[in-house]
């Protein structure tokens, strides 16, 4: 698992080609998988595969000028009928994006996580698009496709960025 944590990065740059059912399942299952605050699981996901719909997304999100070129995208977001915080919400969000951008290195595939919580713009946008309920909060965006080329591991560990007991 230290090697998929290693090798993992925020790919901008796919070749053409679609991402197969069987793989992004695997995306979806991983991310299922994350730990919740009260195990309450609040994510929900929008797979987002039709092309039409990946080219209206840079419309509204600035940063997000790969995913019309991404074999699919993934909208995670929170269920407020689930978990009403959302504080907790993001972070249960944030741990399933994590299981699945793991996922997506050991699958061959690259992938970019794009914030869209909490900017108004990026949310009112994805809410529009993909037509969410009141009770569905847009967190991120996972851009995912098969990798222009390969990152590297990089071993990011710093010892100075430990303190133990007291700072």
């Amino acid at each position: 698992m230290l090697n998929e944590i290693k090798t993992r990065r925020s790919v901008r740059k796919y070749r053409d080609g679609q991402i197969p059912a069987e793989k992004l399942e695997s995306l979806l299952r991983a991310a299922m998988q994350a730990p919740s605050a009260r195990n309450c699981q609040p994510w929900e996901f929008v797979v987002i595969t039709q092309r039409a719909l990946l080219n209206r997304i840079p419309e509204f999100h600035p940063y997000s000028k790969m995913v019309p070129n991404a074999g699919a995208a993934i909208l995670v977001c929170g269920n407020t009928r689930l978990q009403s915080e959302t504080g907790y919400i993001v972070q249960d969000c944030s741990a399933a994006v994590q299981n699945l951008l793991l996922e997506a290195v050991r699958q061959n595939l690259g992938a970019v996580w794009l914030g869209v919580y909490p900017r108004e713009e990026r949310m009112k946008g994805m809410i529009e698009l993909f037509d969410l309920p009141d009770h569905i909060i847009p967190v991120a965006l996972i851009s995912i496709g098969v990798p222009a080329e390969v990152p590297k591991p990089e071993d990011r560990f710093r010892t100075e960025k430990i303190h133990f007991d007291c700072w």
